[in-house]
């Protein structure tokens, strides 16, 4: 069976998450299957596996509409899309289009790099179901990365096809570090500083942490960064990345006391995963995505509470306790893989192509 998987939503300088979830499948995929890959931009190949490729359309491209008459040229028995936007007027091979969350519907700003006609569309897009609906009933199956979405998606009654599960992991290749070893007094954060994820708590949550350092690692907008830092507590540490490599990540992830994540809404959390694969503990806001992601490894508190944020750090202080919390975040973590989520990929690609051989 041949599968293609579109790339196409790869980043060009780093991974946000579509784009790692994407290239990381590929890669696993292509361990245990005959794959190859769609890009728009030969740029992209910089994050990318060495597997076959073909180069068409942005699929922001109005020849998006059109792009199954390129595709069907390929050969493939099914394509796999990580979003569920793809063209597919006229498709002759089956589909796996991908929906991971519903954060739009409830929180509906568009990301700020999409095109400001795109983002118009975004916000119009999410304010009903029937839009969705219409996208992913054109799929001969249709993936998620949680149960928690797959049960949305039954809820909203979003798709008359399968839904099936591949899941997100961490990047390996490292090992879990020594809990006895114990940890600096900082505290870390990684993600987009969208009013959803809920920055605003654990910088004003610092107020009783004078003697500990949040690091926010991802970019920000001159904008963004000026409101958060006018809430920064007199006399707290806050620091500011704007950025930081995956090196520069990987080796703070080895050193802090705790990854940080009081998201209102995920649609996985890769960040606590992450975090745990290096025995690193967690502290996350209580909501069904992350507990089913971070199950008792994680410590949950509300995320609307600055001081039970606070009170779970302090906890973490206690040697015996953060040793035993790095211990099983590690358990946790090793229980994700992307060779698991291959072959997840892998029965639901042959699944669309039977469905599609009966269409």
């Amino acid at each position: 069976m041949k599968i293609i998987i579109d790339a196409r939503f790869t980043r060009l300088d780093h991974h946000d998450g579509i784009s790692r979830y994407g290239a990381s499948l590929i890669a696993a995929t292509a361990k245990i299957a005959d794959v190859s890959m769609l890009i728009s931009d030969p740029r992209q190949l910089a994050l990318l596996p060495d597997v076959p490729y073909t180069l068409i359309n942005s699929p922001l491209s109005p020849a998006e509409l059109f792009v199954a008459a390129k595709v069907n040229k390929l050969g493939a028995d099914v394509v796999v899309c990580p979003m569920q936007t793809m063209g597919t007027f006229g498709r002759k091979y089956g589909l796996v289009l991908t929906l991971h969350d519903l954060i739009y519907y409830e929180h509906p700003a568009p990301p700020g790099f999409l095109p400001a006609p795109v983002r118009l569309l975004w916000r119009l897009y999410h304010k009903a179901y029937w839009p969705q609906r219409m996208l992913l009933n054109r799929a001969d199956v249709v993936a998620t990365i949680s149960h928690t979405t797959e049960a949305l998606i039954a809820k909203y009654r979003l798709t008359k096809r399968p839904v099936r599960i591949v899941g997100n992991a961490p990047q390996h290749g490292h090992t879990p570090r020594d809990p006895e070893a114990g940890a600096d007094r900082t505290l870390l954060y990684m993600g987009s500083f969208m009013p959803y994820k809920n920055v605003e708590t654990m910088v004003l949550g610092m107020a009783e942490l004078p003697d500990m350092t949040l690091h926010l690692l991802s970019r920000i907008t001159p904008q963004r960064r000026a409101e958060l830092e006018a809430l920064v507590p007199p006399g707290a540490n806050v620091v500011f990345h704007n950025g930081v490599t995956d090196a520069e990540y990987e080796e703070l992830l080895a050193r802090t006391t705790a990854l940080i994540s009081l998201s209102r809404a995920e649609g996985y959390g890769l960040p606590l995963v992450e975090a745990m694969s290096h025995g690193t503990p967690v502290i996350a806001s209580d909501t069904p995505i992350f507990r089913e992601v971070g199950h008792d490894a994680v410590s949950y508190v509300h995320p609307d509470s600055p001081s039970e944020f606070a009170a779970a750090v302090r906890k973490l202080e206690e040697p015996e306790v953060w040793q035993a919390q790095s211990r099983r975040s590690a358990e946790r973590a090793a229980e994700f893989s992307w060779d698991h989520s291959a072959r997840q990929l892998v029965q639901l690609a042959e699944e669309a192509a039977r469905i599609n051989n009966r269409r």
